[in-house]
């Protein structure tokens, strides 16, 4: 049993850092070993609330499940995706979520990542109706926008795309330092010779997702037999919208992104009291978030706030 976690670098670890460093070390440090049934009652807590998730991540992770599915289905079988079978496995994984975060907390507590537990329920006792009929809306749209992508149409030409990922845990190593890349979506599309890496989102486009997609691109130039930057496209598809984002990457914003990693490592570092061992230095040294809106999302709040939550 490894005292410490190996020290690795994502995209989503660097704004868990910029967010809060109370939050960063509860993520990735105090949560370790938490599954552990042999160890202390802190690292279990806080590996069980780092299983919380609410309801528009858990949506947008059943989507991203229901596409991964069906991509897969059709380039084994060639049988054209059902929009309805998608809709009732998302809706399944959603009811399946609420039941256990209403019915299943004493499963879910003695195993977190068997069972879901909904941020909205754990922290507020219900979810809004608001919030349900938002996403009743958000599935016939996501979906209706996934079958007229552009991404779709390339997946239906079976004889002239060559799909290589698809939602698998991938690294490539920066420095030393695992950095973690896990895409939706990659293929090779013959008429073009171009590598195509598609990001699908069911949420509001963000500044950061030209970053994210650029890290994409930096791991298949490491990974592929890649002659050019000209041969990569990388693609937002948000769901939410119908958009679909291209972008052609230069030099320039491979730089940014390793520049954006290099200073991020340093930051973290000087949160460690031992680099070569990963060791964190004593929670008190990670500041807590003074912005209590962002405070009230936070899965660790029971851990900060003396009554439990904001």
């Amino acid at each position: 049993m490894a005292k410490y976690p190996e020290l690795s670098w994502s995209i989503a670890r660097h704004k868990t850092l910029m967010t809060c460093a109370r939050k960063y070390a509860y993520h990735y440090y105090t949560s370790h070993n938490g599954w552990l049934s042999d160890i202390d009652s802190l690292p279990q807590q806080t590996y069980r609330l780092k299983k919380i998730t609410n309801l528009e991540m858990h949506f947008g992770s059943m989507v991203h499940d229901a596409i991964e599915k069906a991509v897969d289905h059709y380039r084994k079988t060639a049988e054209l995706p059902d929009e309805e079978k998608m809709k009732d496995f998302i809706r399944h994984g959603l009811n399946l979520a609420y039941r256990d975060s209403y019915k299943r907390e004493f499963a879910w507590w003695r195993r977190p990542k068997d069972y879901t537990m909904l941020h909205e329920v754990y922290y507020g006792d219900t979810v809004p109706e608001e919030k349900i009929d938002k996403i009743k809306f958000r599935l016939d749209t996501v979906l209706k926008n996934f079958f007229a992508s552009p991404t779709f149409r390339d997946m239906l030409n079976m004889d002239k795309t060559d799909f290589i990922e698809s939602e698998k845990f991938r690294y490539l190593r920066i420095d030393g330092v695992k950095v973690w890349v896990v895409m939706d979506l990659l293929y090779y599309h013959f008429d073009t010779g171009k590598w195509i890496i598609v990001d699908w989102k069911t949420g509001k486009q963000a500044d950061e997702d030209r970053n994210q997609l650029a890290l994409y691109a930096l791991y298949v130039k490491h990974t592929f037999p890649v002659e050019s930057l000209d041969d990569i496209v990388i693609r937002n598809e948000y769901l939410l919208d119908g958009e679909t984002q291209e972008y052609q990457l230069s030099e320039q914003d491979l730089s940014q992104v390793q520049n954006i990693f290099e200073r991020s490592l340093q930051e973290m570092e000087q949160y460690m009291e031992d680099t070569e061992e990963n060791a964190p230095k004593p929670l008190a040294s990670f500041p807590m978030q003074q912005n209590l809106r962002i405070c009230a999302s936070c899965n660790f709040q029971e851990l900060c706030f003396s009554d439990g939550n904001v």
